[in-house]
């Protein structure tokens, strides 16, 4: 077994997504990812506690990511501005990744367990970036409802980025949602 080789994170990953595609999350045990990933099940629990996180591995990543990109956005830029920011940052981290991206997203929409534990992401995200808004001197409820929002367009521009038939890069699908967001706050 090449359970000294790298990426085991991944390959867990990797297996886990095509094992839930094949068979459906309930049907796939921790026994076959690890073994598809040609692995241990004693691997598998070292870097993930359920097989849920398999699929939830890099959320904390992503937030980190949104929210540090909102923190470093011009001091001058308007909460939502500054949100805009993070948005193109997270974007940048799902390029080359739209066909991972909309099997994963099929797995979760087919369980309900799965997609409880996508709200609690976003919840999460969204709690992010209402700290960093209230750090950047953004006062409440400005600042939770800017970060709800933020998660909101996160939400749209990424279900509408894994369609089948889109093509369109991830920063521009968010743009839109951000920039239809405004049209629909602005009365327009």
């Amino acid at each position: 077994m090449g359970r000294w080789e790298p990426n085991a994170r991944e390959r867990l990953a990797k297996a886990a997504l095509e094992l839930y595609s094949e068979r459906g999350f309930e049907q796939t045990t921790v026994a076959e990812i690890a073994k598809r990933a040609g692995l241990t099940e004693r691997t598998f629990f070292r870097h993930c506690a359920d097989k849920r996180e398999v699929l939830f591995a890099g959320s904390s990543e992503l937030q980190e990511l949104f929210a540090r990109a909102v923190a470093d956005a011009p001091e001058s830029a308007a909460p939502i501005d500054a949100l805009a920011v993070g948005l193109d940052a997270v974007s940048e981290m799902f390029a080359d990744r739209r066909e991972h991206a909309r099997k994963r997203q099929a797995v979760i929409t087919a369980n309900a367990e799965l997609q409880e534990r996508e709200l609690i992401k976003l919840a999460s995200i969204s709690a992010a970036l209402a700290d960093t808004l209230r750090r950047r001197g953004v006062a409440e409820p400005a600042a939770s409802l800017t970060a709800e929002a933020g998660v909101a367009v996160f939400k749209v521009g990424f279900e509408r980025w894994i369609v089948a038939a889109e093509e369109r890069e991830m920063a521009h699908l968010m743009r839109d949602s951000l920039d239809e967001l405004k049209a629909v706050t602005a009365g327009g």
